[in-house]
């Protein structure tokens, strides 16, 4: 019964409850005080030591009722039991004999028996559906029962022709039960398998070919991604708090205690967040990896001190402000639009922001501060102002440039990425959500 309960806390898990591992132990303690008899009071218990909130209860109750359906052949109107039994032969199959006898709860049990042997957690894809039916079909014992039909036929007597006919009947109605329960374990296993073809496929899209009916589920993947980068970040700052032992430190401040080390000192290592200062093109061209970058950046407040925003089309404007006063995701809409915010969209232009950022907010940056530029470089024709930029790689600790575009389209056309790039820490192509976690995680490894 304990591979059972695992079967359903993976159909749990694939419907979207979410289930640590100690729940599962406690969810397996209360199925072994309770027992299996009742089945309205396991469903309680287990209901209590997994379901955490209204919505995941509500998912519990419906993915246990359809994990433990007892459906199976018991429908009095399609039951082979309705039909005049038959005397099964000496050497007929099993299964010939179920079928023959109208056993319904045999062919129920036998049916989760073959169900067990095939694994059906493997259950993934609406692709794999005829091949689970036919593994199943085959544990139950289908090519002993088409060879008692074969048999039959050859016999050639009316009495043997009714019997195949009936087996025929049954043979049919036992296809349509395991296609009806295959369909039903599909449901329960393959929602998590679909969620997560779905994610790997957007994680890899470029983000300016998102559409507008993807942004919700692009802003949960994200939102999921900077958990886990402060959870991994935050770890590694805990880790380091005691830092090292310092055993001359160690030794003269226990001096008083006879040599007995009740005060041991530690050697600590400062660890500073970064100070990120971000120039985000908002043109039409970057706009979608811009709002994302942002949305990113600004969920790892844990990990991150303090980050300065500026946005660029035309013109330079300072945003910190805006993601002070609304939610993320409403500031990213409204800097998108340019509410309240003094921007001009029109065409971009690097130089002009850079001899603007260098005339008025140059005390933004100082040897602390990673300057994260995003964008792709191109200037429509303009003057690129480098010397400005390289004032800025010279005052900051670093300048990282992330471009949405291909490393071979730099310096095409109007780009002046590659007149950009000796004044830059390092340059990397940024057009995914997975270019965007592996910058951000470098940016806090190597802060």
């Amino acid at each position: 019964m304990q591979r059972v309960l695992q079967d359903l806390i993976v159909a749990l898990r694939g419907s979207g409850v979410r289930i640590s591992v100690s729940e599962n132990m406690d969810a397996m303690r209360a199925a072994k005080l309770v027992g299996y008899a009742d089945r309205q009071r396991l469903k309680h218990s287990l209901s209590a030591a997994l379901a955490k909130s209204q919505t995941e209860k509500d998912i519990f109750d419906n993915c246990f009722d359809r994990f433990f359906s007892t459906e199976g052949f018991s429908q009095p109107e399609a039951s082979p039991s309705q039909a005049v039994e038959m005397e099964a032969a000496e050497g007929d199959s099993l299964l010939t004999q179920m079928l023959l006898a109208g056993d319904n709860t045999g062919l129920s049990m036998a049916l989760r028996e073959a169900a067990e042997n095939v694994n059906m957690k493997g259950l993934r894809f609406f692709t794999q559906k005829s091949l689970y039916m036919h593994r199943i079909l085959r544990h139950m014992g289908m090519e002993g029962l088409d060879q008692d039909i074969r048999g039959l036929l050859r016999e050639g007597s009316s009495s043997s022709a009714q019997k195949a006919a009936k087996l025929r009947s049954g043979k049919n109605l036992l296809f349509e039960k395991v296609r009806d329960f295959v369909e039903q374990q599909f449901s329960l296993y393959a929602a998590s398998a679909t969620e997560e073809i779905l994610e790997k496929y957007l994680r890899e899209m470029r983000l300016s070919n998102l559409e507008q009916r993807d942004f919700a589920r692009m802003h949960h993947i994200i939102r999921k991604m900077v958990k886990r980068l402060n959870s991994l970040h935050s770890r590694r700052k805990k880790s380091s708090k005691r830092g090292v032992l310092d055993l001359k430190k160690t030794l003269r401040e226990n001096l008083a205690y006879q040599g007995m080390l009740f005060d041991p000192q530690w050697k600590f290592k400062k660890l500073d967040r970064p100070d990120i200062v971000v120039l985000c093109d908002v043109s039409r061209s970057v706009q979608a990896v811009a709002r994302f970058m942002l949305l990113f950046l600004y969920g790892l407040n844990e990990a991150v001190a303090r980050i300065t925003s500026f946005i660029f089309c035309s013109n330079l404007a300072h945003v910190t402000h805006v993601f002070e006063t609304y939610p993320v995701e409403e500031a990213l809409i409204r800097l998108l639009k340019g509410v309240d915010v003094d921007i001009v969209f029109g065409r971009t232009d690097y130089g002009e922001v850079f001899r603007e950022f260098k005339n008025q907010w140059l005390d933004k940056v100082s040897k602390k501060t990673t300057l994260l530029i995003l964008g792709d470089a191109r200037n429509n024709f303009g003057e690129p102002e480098t010397e400005a930029l390289m004032l800025l790689h010279e005052r900051s600790k670093r300048v990282i440039w992330l471009n949405p575009e291909p490393p071979s389209f730099w310096g095409t056309g109007d780009s002046e990425m590659k007149r950009y790039l000796p004044f830059c820490s390092f340059a990397r192509e940024c057009s995914t959500v997975n270019h965007l976690e592996r910058v951000v995680d470098f940016l806090l490894k190597y802060q």
